[in-house]
């Protein structure tokens, strides 16, 4: 009798353990910085290399735009946690079929879990951004599909489901307080808000000062944009101080939250940045600037603080983006936001190190020290629950 209640205290104590440790796996993002990987160029590192890179870096979080084979063979066993992303362009044929939707997430997630630490599907970017009416007719059938399939495969509790907003959803943001989303995009959003409600998924906006300040420079003062001291804005409704236009473009798509009645939901920055060169018109995109605005994104997020106006909501955001992508189309400031040069070393420091020396880096690691020393995953995590299992269990057999 005694072994058998023994072995029941011993089960309840591993149960705790183990849905603790389950917990920690349900967000698609954890901890508050990451970056996005995007690859629309011709000279950048094989993906192998940029997962050496990006461990190198210390940074986990990381964002792709696709679901590209040779990213999620290059990210297995590397401790590295990814959000992948389904395009635009199948966003629509997504939605028309609950098989085409079970067939992209076998091929593209479940076959690669858990080797790759695949922790979110983002379905479509800007979709709202665009001008394809039927494009957001069928985002929310996308999502719903997508999550279905992830949930009749058993994946939900560790794979999240989101889509990313640019700030055109916006029918104005300044300000924070009087943000409200725009009349011909509500009745797309709000059902899709109510699905990501049910689901306990955040809203994701893609937030750029960069932009905003381009956009209207004889307005708006540059050190707000860049983090540095300044008078800020004073928002007259709530009463609120912004030192920083982030927090005020944050704040802003929680007031539109709230009005649309999800005043709970979490809002993540999944895209920002600071161009490094651009046109004529993009005075702003210099190297100094993007390097002070990247440097204070670093240490505001290191806080692990909120917003004015939501401050127990821990800020998360992904940096724009680990390279120049030299083959993007528009403006010369969209093939300038790249943190690391194509053969590795940095671009400007802002405290990370290169996988080869360069002039703003002298400090830096090869591709053979970096996989000798190996990448701390989640097997520190099973063998410290096993460890203290085990203590748990001996101090209960001698009781």
């Amino acid at each position: 009798m005694k072994s058998s209640w023994v072995f029941v205290r011993f089960l309840a104590v591993f149960l705790v353990f183990f849905s603790l440790i389950a917990s920690m796996t349900v967000q698609g993002f954890t901890g508050t910085y990451g970056i996005n990987y995007g690859r629309i160029a011709d000279n950048i590192p094989s993906p192998d290399e940029v997962a050496t890179l990006l461990r190198a870096a210390k940074i986990k979080n990381v964002r792709i735009y696709d679901a590209d084979h040779s990213v999620l063979k290059a990210f297995s066993g590397t401790g590295l946690e990814l959000v992948v992303g389904l395009p635009n362009g199948s966003v629509k044929n997504m939605s028309s079929s609950e098989d085409h939707a079970m067939s992209w997430v076998k091929e593209n997630v479940q076959s690669f879990l858990p080797e790759t630490q695949i922790r979110g599907i983002a379905v479509g970017n800007e979709v709202f951004g665009g001008g394809d009416s039927e494009l957001w007719a069928a985002l929310g059938g996308a999502v719903k599909n997508i999550y279905s399939a992830i949930n009749k495969l058993h994946l939900a509790d560790v794979v999240q489901i989101t889509t990313a907003h640019s700030q055109a959803v916006f029918a104005n943001s300044y300000p924070p307080s009087s943000c409200i989303f725009k009349d011909n995009i509500v009745q797309y959003m709000k059902p899709l808000l109510e699905f990501f409600a049910q689901i306990d998924s955040p809203f994701c906006l893609n937030a750029y000062p960069f932009l905003d300040y381009t956009y209207d420079p004889e307005n708006i003062d540059i050190n707000y944009a860049l983090f540095q001291p300044t008078q800020g804005i004073y928002d007259p409704k709530t009463e609120l101080h912004y030192d920083n236009m982030l927090d005020a473009q944050i704040d802003a798509a929680y007031a539109a939250l709230a009005d649309a009645g999800f005043k709970n939901m979490e809002v993540i920055v999944t895209e920002t940045g600071w161009a490094s060169n651009g046109d004529d018109s993009e005075a702003a995109a210099t190297v100094d600037n993007a390097r002070t605005y990247n440097y204070n994104l670093r240490k505001r997020l290191a806080k692990k603080k909120g917003t004015p106006f939501r401050p127990k909501r821990v800020v998360k955001g992904y940096v724009f983006a680990i390279f120049n992508e030299n083959l993007k189309p528009g403006a010369t400031s969209e093939r300038n936001f790249g943190l690391f040069k194509p053969d590795g070393s940095i671009a400007y420091d802002i405290g990370f190190h290169g996988l080869v020396s360069s002039a703003a880096d002298t400090s830096h690691l090869s591709l053979k020290d970096i996989r000798a020393r190996g990448w701390p995953g989640s097997n520190i995590l099973v063998s410290a629950f096993s460890a203290v299992a085990l203590l748990l269990f001996l101090r209960i057999m001698n009781e």
